[in-house]
């Protein structure tokens, strides 16, 4: 029976995809993967006879092409995004693609790069007393961002961030950022989390453009800003021995 799916296939690490995406892409017929960001080692558990195509160099109208020829021969397609498929995977306009044409898929979530950074930099996000919000976004490129999400305005929470894209202009977010969470603040820049070459560099708002620029790292990298870096924190209510809550009578 046809059917197209969207698999988050982790941060890099093969052993990071789930089993339901690994499952999906050992009997797919057609695979699609997006060949400049996900590790090929993801896709060495197909069949022999799956056909391969790498989207990087690929627009949208051959992507869908090659899904209805699959479909109409009644074949299972594994569209393998990096990470997971929900953050700037440019996923929903595929999938709109696919309802106008009705034609059934299903998305598979993954391992996102930022929750493998924060993995990699053994860190919490969210910290009694630091932080309880995550901001997941990026500077404007060639993509546009609304101007309510602009950089300055997020960073006035001081709320922990991960930002996408836009190592290649640390400098300039390291400036727009201190505006709000001062020179000072802690911040890391992890290159391909995960993967076997990770690197990972660590700083401050005021530091960071200087030690990317002498380790050259300007891609697949992500920047993560906060104090939830710094190891100053209380600890959680979950775990405390005075307080109770529904499974567990504090002292």
């Amino acid at each position: 029976m046809s059917k197209i799916y969207f698999i988050g296939a982790g941060p890099g690490d093969p052993d990071l995809i789930t089993v339901k995406g690994k499952r999906i892409i050992e009997f797919a017929d057609l695979i699609i993967y997006a060949g400049s960001l996900v590790n090929e080692k993801v896709i060495e558990c197909r069949k022999k006879s799956a056909r391969v195509y790498n989207s990087a160099s690929m627009n949208l109208d051959e992507i869908i092409d090659l899904m209805k020829d699959a479909w109409a021969r009644g074949e299972i397609t594994a569209r393998v995004h990096t990470g997971d498929p929900s953050i700037y995977g440019a996923v929903r306009e595929q999938a709109r693609r696919l309802e106008e044409l009705s034609m059934e898929y299903e998305i598979i979530p993954g391992v996102s790069s930022f929750t493998a950074a924060a993995a990699a930099m053994k860190r919490e996000f969210t910290l009694p007393g630091v932080s309880q919000t995550v901001i997941c976004t990026r500077l404007e490129g060639r993509t546009p961002v609304p101007e309510s999400e602009s950089l300055e305005s997020l960073a006035s929470h001081r709320a922990s961030m991960a930002i996408f894209l836009s190592v290649h202009m640390i400098g300039e977010v390291a400036e727009k950022l201190k505006k709000h969470y001062g020179g000072d603040t802690p911040v890391a820049i992890i290159q391909k989390a995960t993967w076997d070459d990770q690197k990972i560099i660590e700083g401050s708002l005021d530091t960071i453009a200087a030690m990317a620029e002498k380790e050259k790292i300007t891609k697949t990298a992500l920047i993560l800003v906060g104090d939830f870096l710094s190891s100053d924190f209380d600890d959680s209510k979950l775990y405390d021995k005075t307080f109770s809550h529904e499974y567990r009578k504090g002292q």
